[in-house]
């Protein structure tokens, strides 16, 4: 019995001996997985430099790791700006952003994980106020494109020096008040109905044009075939006027030798 209990004792002493060093080796590495950092805080106190991809070493139960992912992230920010003309725009946006691995470290030591709140977010307010101030509610939606591109430079302007790179800037949608979208529905009928008149009237006057062509070219035609006419009839034709227009008598002349004068009817 005594033996059993000994070898019982011995079996606990292995498996919690085995137990600690198996909690020991957890805590003396870290596996930092592809596409992050380590960033190492020793007692509370953050080092310079990050961990790279792959398996490090630490100090168990002094040293601990945290995580920092350097993939690009999405972000997605519901912002409020007036334009130039003074309308209020409420503007969805999706940001692609990065972390500089080489900074890591000095984005967690001076702000903390919470970056995205405390950074990126009123960057993205600041900047985009300022760029939708420089046009009207109309001119917003026809400018997206310049928009995106303005909100990404501003942003790196102010986040790079941080360790923040922001790749892309997606405009999700804009939103304006009732009253202006009101205003705008009016303005494109208004514009459409202009449209179709002023599509009418030059079908009109088209159709105008085309019917005093063709009858200048009607007018043209029986001009030419007069003149076609009035040269057809030569001087046999005048001729056989002449004779229809004969009373049938001859002429009578007098005068001397050699000279002829015409009293009456044709002279040959």
């Amino acid at each position: 019995m005594e033996n059993v209990v000994n070898i019982s004792k011995k079996t606990v002493i292995i498996l919690v001996v085995l137990a600690a060093l198996i909690f020991l080796a957890i805590n003396t590495f870290v596996v930092v997985d592809a596409g992050h950092t380590g960033v190492v805080v020793t007692l509370g106190s953050v080092n310079e430099g990050v961990l790279q991809e792959g398996i490090h070493a630490k100090i168990p139960f002094v040293q601990r790791v945290v995580m920092i992912d350097n993939r690009i992230q999405k972000l997605e920010v519901n912002t409020e700006a007036f334009s130039k003309d003074l309308q209020s725009v409420t503007t969805v946006l999706a940001i692609n952003y990065r972390v500089d691995t080489a900074k890591s470290y000095s984005i967690y030591k001076n702000i903390g994980s919470d970056f995205e709140s405390v950074l990126i977010v009123p960057a993205v307010n600041e900047v985009l106020k300022a760029i939708t101030a420089k046009y009207t509610a109309e001119e917003s939606v026809t400018n997206r494109v310049l928009i995106s591109e303005g909100l990404v430079t501003g942003l790196n302007e102010k986040l790079n020096s941080i360790g923040l790179y922001i790749t892309d800037v997606n405009i999700i949608d804009f939103d304006f008040s009732d009253a202006f979208i009101a205003a705008i529905e009016e303005k494109q009928v208004a514009q459409q109905q202009l449209l179709k008149a002023e599509t009418e009237k030059q079908t009109a006057i088209t159709n105008a044009e085309a019917e005093a062509e063709a009858v200048k070219i009607r007018a043209e035609a029986e001009a030419e075939a007069n003149r076609v006419i009035s040269a057809s009839l030569d001087d046999r034709v005048i001729e056989n006027k002449k004779i229809e227009k004969w009373d049938g008598k001859l002429p009578t002349v007098t005068g001397g030798a050699g000279s002829f004068v015409e009293i009456s009817g044709v002279t040959e």
